[in-house]
């Protein structure tokens, strides 16, 4: 059962099981109340009780509990261009984002959730070439800030962000940070079990894995030109 601490339950992960079992529109239909029952409000009652957390960690990220257009992902799939049809997502996610973030492409955290495991994220996912560039300029101009930032404890760099095969174009090919250089995402994770998700202190040690992350966060803010 979820605590009133966390409102994250077993019942999140045992409904995400069944849809991946049953990744079709009719059962999803005549399962709806549960999702929003044991998935959707849940997970939007997680989001209020960690707004508090997330502005002692920095008050113009926000934490959006509205069912449609806040820090809860859709279920929904964009199957337009999609090889997979399946018309449903099988984890559920929510992302926190600096108040600038529809004008400015910000970084945010990130929560996801899928049957077997959970994750943490901080930092910015496969920003679009403009926003690209500027973190690269940012490391190559101040590598000692971007070894601080993206070396501090608990906020290493995550391993599986792609990377080009050579040096991008007009970067030094012997910069001590090339390699970050190469990346085409710049995030940081920490994991999670299922169990731990739906511990009654789950709501604090998210925060703290957000708080961990700030120092990324705060060199990719300053390089895309938030005042952080």
């Amino acid at each position: 059962m979820a605590s009133a601490a966390n409102p994250i339950a077993p019942s999140v992960f045992k409904f995400l099981r069944q849809l991946a079992r049953n990744n079709n529109r009719e059962w999803f239909a005549a399962n709806k109340d549960r999702y929003v029952a044991d998935v959707r409000d849940p997970l939007l009652a997680f989001i209020s009780a960690f707004a508090p957390e997330l502005a002692k960690i920095d008050p113009r990220m926000v934490a959006d509990p509205r069912p449609v257009g806040g820090s809860l992902f859709r279920i929904y799939r964009d199957t337009r261009f999609a090889k997979d049809k399946s018309p449903f997502k099988t984890h559920a996610a929510m992302s926190f984002r600096h108040a600038a973030g529809r004008d400015v492409p910000a970084p945010g955290f990130y929560l996801h959730l899928e049957p077997g495991r959970a994750f943490a994220g901080g930092g910015i996912w496969h920003p679009q070439p403009d926003t690209l560039k500027q973190i690269r300029d940012a490391i190559a101009a101040n590598p000692e800030r971007w070894k601080r930032a993206s070396r501090a404890k608990g906020c290493a760099l995550d391993d599986d962000d792609e990377r080009l095969s050579r040096p991008p174009r007009g970067y030094d090919p012997e910069h001590p940070f090339i390699e970050d250089l190469k990346r085409k995402s710049f995030t940081t994770s920490t994991s999670f079990s299922e169990r731990d998700a739906c511990a009654p202190g789950f709501v604090r040690e998210y925060a703290a894995a957000c708080k961990r992350a700030m120092p990324l966060m705060a060199f990719l803010g300053a390089a895309v030109g938030l005042d952080r």
